[in-house]
């Protein structure tokens, strides 16, 4: 089971992005730097920011916890807009991982699925997709095993003569 999720950063922001025509005394004002451009600068009740001005999700990093190699080994930052997208994509890997094993060592993949888990930022109260989950069931077959062979001489013996053209 591959899993990606987000991890919080302990650093502090590099850098913002201010509005056109801010001043340093309106920003001294009390009015909070715009992180994330384009979001809504709209204050949800009980939250302490709006989305724009966000640092918890400025600042929001993903990272891989699988064995695999994949993309995310180390943590990093994805904008909440994209975050589904790449999400996705890198559980995608984990699946194509899973038929690429299965095809090398004399396998099958039973059932690969995917799952895309959201959360609520604490801070701003956007939802965003926090990480997701790969499980995979693959099936190998091993025919020095005596069980598989012995199977398999039963099978022989029902499927013998099942398919006989009389007509000949």
């Amino acid at each position: 089971m591959s899993i990606i999720g987000a991890v919080n950063s302990g650093y502090g922001a590099v850098g913002f992005f201010g509005t056109p025509g801010t001043t340093d005394a309106s920003k001294a004002e009390g009015s909070k730097p715009i992180l994330n451009p384009s979001e809504s600068t709209q204050v949800q009740p009980g939250k302490k920011s709006s989305p724009a001005e966000c640092q918890t999700c400025k600042e929001r990093k993903y990272q891989d916890g699988s064995d695999e190699m994949v993309s995310f080994k180390t943590a990093q930052h994805i904008s909440p807009q994209a975050a589904a997208a790449r999400v996705r994509g890198h559980e995608a890997e984990h699946v194509s991982n899973a038929y690429k094993d299965a095809a090398q060592h004399n396998g099958k993949v039973l059932q690969a699925s995917v799952s895309i888990k959201t959360a609520v930022c604490p801070e701003c109260g956007r939802t965003y997709v926090s990480g997701g989950e790969t499980a995979t069931k693959i099936k190998y077959t091993n025919e020095e095993n005596p069980y598989q062979q012995a199977r398999k001489a039963l099978d022989k013996q029902g499927t013998l003569g099942a398919n006989v053209d009389l007509a000949g």
